[in-house]
């Protein structure tokens, strides 16, 4: 009887607190993703790539230090708090840009200071989230997040092609507050209710030495090798797609940003592929790495095919291969982590190298278009692919194989 009610009250807890985390999350995604949404108008209202490259590059630079830092407060202060704060603040920064010309360097600097408010969400939902949820309940709360997430871009590109610029930043500052008052309330009443509580996990031993030990033993390295990688893929050349279908594949700008949306909303389903894949395996070393190589290949056939409905799937493809890669380890291997007690600490420092990769990806990126071209590009991408798989091989087979002969 006891046991029974203990697992409705943890179904209840995942149901509650997943889906309060995933529309904060959505909400993050339909804002930050504006930018890139409306790049094919800016450019044709005259614009600059270089312009829209900056502003991006400085969002997602902001975005990554504001990860790392706001990572390591939210394993001091309620989620409460970092969560619906930083939907407000970052919601006032979009009302703001609204009455900003496009051409001006204010708003650069506006959009590039939401960044860090918007940077308040992820580490600490998901540290709220690997407290308070039962593990067999994290990965599907997670995942719920993670579709939230994807299905925002889409949101943003249809947002795009129904209004102007100035409107599209309008509606997404007044969704983000919205929400952020929304996710204050609720999670006011799920502290109330006990539902949700804080500090319940700590390393047992304390200083540098030992929690560096302990990451060291969770394969921190190679995650955060994996966080680079994924990062440019899933944030830089994401937000360059409504470019690439117009100026490679030939779109005009309005269906750019209709198909963009449809690219976007197919490439939501990465998640669910990703953790299919996963407890099919039950390694997360072996997703990771099939996904990778699945990627490699794809984004090979991009390189090679011109037709714009094959290349647009092939590239689609590869997105969603290193994608999954991405998933499995924002849903399985930072939750993971909740033993360390270091779950927000971590997942934004992953965050930080993700997004600080991602915003050095866009600079190269918007100056290689015009140097050497989309196809070369294509190339660049591929390699970085294969860079995954290099890191994610199981080296470690060799090794033991090599010992085991040497007893022999």
């Amino acid at each position: 009887m006891k046991n029974g009610l203990l697992k409705r009250n943890n179904l209840k807890t995942a149901i509650l607190l997943g889906t309060l985390c995933s529309i904060s999350y959505f909400a993050v995604y339909v804002a930050r993703n504006i930018l890139s949404a409306v790049s094919p108008q800016m450019l044709e209202s005259g614009v600059s790539e270089e312009y829209i490259g900056m502003a991006s590059s400085l969002f997602f630079a902001v975005y990554a230090v504001g990860q790392l830092i706001n990572g390591q407060i939210g394993d001091k202060i309620k989620a409460r708090h970092m969560i619906s704060f930083g939907l407000i603040l970052a919601g006032i920064c979009n009302l703001a840009v609204r009455f900003i010309p496009a051409s001006n360097i204010g708003f650069v600097l506006i959009y590039g200071v939401s960044g860090f408010f918007l940077a308040m969400i992820y580490a600490p939902m998901t540290k709220v989230v690997a407290e308070n949820v039962d593990p067999i309940y994290v990965v599907r709360c997670s995942t719920g997040y993670e579709v939230a997430c994807l299905l925002g871009t889409p949101v943003a590109g249809l947002l795009a092609a129904l209004l102007p610029v100035c409107s599209v930043f309008f509606v997404g500052g007044s969704f983000l507050l919205l929400i952020g008052m929304i996710a204050f309330v609720c999670f006011r009443e799920l502290e109330k209710k006990n539902l949700v509580r804080y500090g319940r996990y700590e390393m047992s031993e304390k200083g540098g030495k030992a929690k560096v030990k302990v990451l060291l033993k969770y394969q921190i390295v190679k995650f955060c090798l994996i966080a680079v990688i994924t990062g440019i893929v899933r944030t830089s050349v994401v937000f360059w797609l409504p470019t690439y279908l117009s100026q490679y594949l030939g779109f005009s700008p309005q269906r750019s940003a209709t198909v963009f949306s449809t690219i976007t909303l197919i490439i939501s389903l990465t998640v669910f592929i990703a953790v299919f894949v996963y407890e099919r395996f039950g390694s997360m070393n072996k997703t990771i790495l099939l996904m990778f190589s699945i990627a490699a290949v794809a984004f090979g056939c991009v390189w090679l095919i011109k037709h714009p409905i094959l290349n647009i799937v092939c590239l689609v493809i590869a997105i969603m291969g290193s994608g999954c890669v991405a998933s499995i380890m924002w849903c399985k291997y930072c939750p993971g982590l909740r033993d360390t007690g270091m779950v927000s600490s971590v997942t934004g420092f992953l965050d930080f190298l993700s997004y600080m990769a991602a915003a050095l990806a866009n600079i190269i990126f918007a100056n290689a278009v015009s140097a050497i071209g989309w196809k070369n590009l294509i190339l660049v991408w591929m390699s970085l692919m294969i860079a995954g798989i290099l890191i994610s091989f199981p080296y470690g087979i060799f090794i033991k194989k090599a010992h085991s002969e040497e007893c022999d």
